[in-house]
């Protein structure tokens, strides 16, 4: 369906450019190259039986020898190998926009993730309030591949992954990507590759007793302004950011750690850093920080369409790489959202410094300015209102916290939220809560490319209004970007645009 010069992938969940599902535009992009449709789809080729991502550096084959799929577990399950060249395991996702489209979407993500690595498709579906077959009928239909397909292939991307980039050995690549077994990952490697994974072995050396992998993405992404936002935002003692990295504390499924991000020197990627001891977590370390930057954001697209504004276009031309900053942990960003309410970024952070150190567990000897693990939502629901509120704030705020860290704890807001009015819905009924925090944890620790507070203050300043109601008149034209606009328009404010 064409909307505004793009077409709904109903598949995908995404809007994209138009007919860029159809195999000539796509052989064209393969040819060209061209760097908008990384991710976006994949290339088998008959010949070799090995499909790329369409940046693949190799000779480009003749077009009645490619077959296009829209995942890469698409084309392992019709019996295609990866490239060992262009490596398709770094290809960035595509964001899911749409609700029917979401659950899938989510499930995927939760399956990136490694929670099959621990839990079962009935643990996954019921976090999601749904039945396995539902998930498992909305993943075959929306992507085309069954739940156990997609884990199999991301464990086996994330071995590749560190077969070709670090020194860890090979029964450390083993269970850090999810296997349970050294047996079960030598037999699906050889299954897969046709060889055995010492023959994968690159040259990269870790360091600092760590993992340093590469995270692709499509450019343009204005990482400075990226790293300017969270730097503003970071919780004393559990994130710290520079004008180069990112870096901040991990607590998972009982491994403990941190690890720091910045931008790889020579390619369109970020270099992420994992201290060791997270090795087990990696999948869930790498979904994390993918969500956290954005990296699965089409800039084209989103660009194309918001910059069709007047008011909008000077900004994306100035920032065509500007994302929209997810979190690490979702209940983190929920709680940092209240400490901000009617006071100052600078105040917040600072509020939100003194809550990490007052109830938070110390870290132990991590260096890097990191000194503390962010309470979690069941600690935090326990604590008594009054000590809450001694560390600088109003009673009734407070009782907010506790409210969200009760809900988190629940469930009820912890599941991945599959609709954008049901999260708002689900954040408003909380005491305290009203749409200018709901809209902001479900932009940033929901992920909805389409949340926008329209009472936000500097909103309204750089649209000139002053009436939310004429503020979401305003916005109805940038759906389903809405949060990438919110995103210009505060940029804007704060360089004086």
């Amino acid at each position: 369906m064409s909307e505004n010069g793009q077409t709904w992938d109903a598949r995908s969940g995404t809007h994209c450019l138009v007919n860029e599902d159809s195999p000539a535009l796509r052989y064209e992009a393969l040819r060209a190259r061209d760097r908008r449709f990384d991710g976006v789809f994949f290339v088998g080729v008959t010949t070799t039986g090995i499909y790329c991502r369409p940046v693949c550096p190799a000779r480009t084959p003749r077009a009645d020898r490619c077959v296009f799929f829209a995942q890469a577990a698409e084309a392992e399950q019709q019996g295609f190998r990866a490239c060992f060249r262009c490596r398709p395991e770094l290809a960035p996702g595509t964001a899911s926009i749409d609700a029917s489209a979401r659950l899938a979407n989510t499930a995927a993500r939760a399956i990136e993730g490694g929670f099959l690595n621990d839990h079962s498709l009935d643990e996954l579906a019921a976090s999601l309030g749904v039945t396995a077959r539902h998930v498992r009928r909305q993943m075959e239909m929306r992507l085309g591949i069954s739940p156990v397909v997609l884990a199999q292939t991301k464990r086996l991307a994330v071995a590749k992954q560190l077969v070709t980039e670090t020194d860890l050995s090979l029964a450390e690549v083993a269970f850090a990507s999810g296997f349970g077994s050294v047996r079960r990952f030598n037999h699906a490697w050889k299954a897969t590759f046709a060889r055995p994974p010492s023959r994968g072995r690159g040259v990269f050396k870790s360091e600092h007793a760590g993992i340093v992998i590469r995270l692709d993405y499509r450019e343009p992404f204005d990482f400075s302004l990226m790293l300017d936002f969270l730097r503003a935002r970071a919780t004393a003692g559990v994130e710290r950011g520079t004008e180069k990295a990112y870096l901040r504390t991990v607590s998972l499924a009982g491994a403990k750690g941190w690890l720091r991000v910045t931008r790889h020197p020579t390619r369109p990627s970020l270099a992420l850093f994992v201290s060791i001891s997270l090795a087990r977590q990696l999948p869930a370390v790498i979904r994390k920080v993918r969500t956290l930057f954005d990296l699965d954001a089409r800039p084209d697209v989103i660009g194309d369409f918001l910059a069709r504004d007047p008011r909008l276009a000077p900004l994306i031309a100035a920032h065509p790489g500007l994302r929209v900053p997810g979190s690490f942990e979702p209940f983190e960003l929920a709680i940092r959202a209240v400490l901000g309410q009617q006071v100052s970024v600078r105040a917040a952070t600072t509020l939100s410094g003194r809550f990490a150190a007052a109830f938070g567990e110390p870290a132990q000897e991590l260096g890097e300015g990191l000194s503390a693990f962010f309470p979690t939502a069941i600690d935090v629901a326990t604590i008594p209102v009054a000590r809450i509120a001694a560390i600088g704030m109003p009673l009734a705020r407070a009782k907010t916290i506790q409210a969200i860290a009760a809900a988190f704890a629940s469930g009820s807001l912890a599941n991945p939220q599959t609709d954008l009015a049901s999260a708002v819905e689900r954040l408003v009924a909380l005491p305290g809560v009203g749409p200018w925090t709901a809209h902001y944890v479900s932009m940033r620790a929901f992920h909805f490319s389409d949340a926008f507070p329209a009472g936000d203050l500097g909103i309204k300043k750089a649209l000139g209004l002053t009436d939310p109601r004429a503020v979401e008149a305003r916005s109805e034209a940038w759906r389903p970007w809405r949060s990438y606009a919110a995103l210009h328009l505060w940029n804007a404010l704060a360089q004086g645009g």
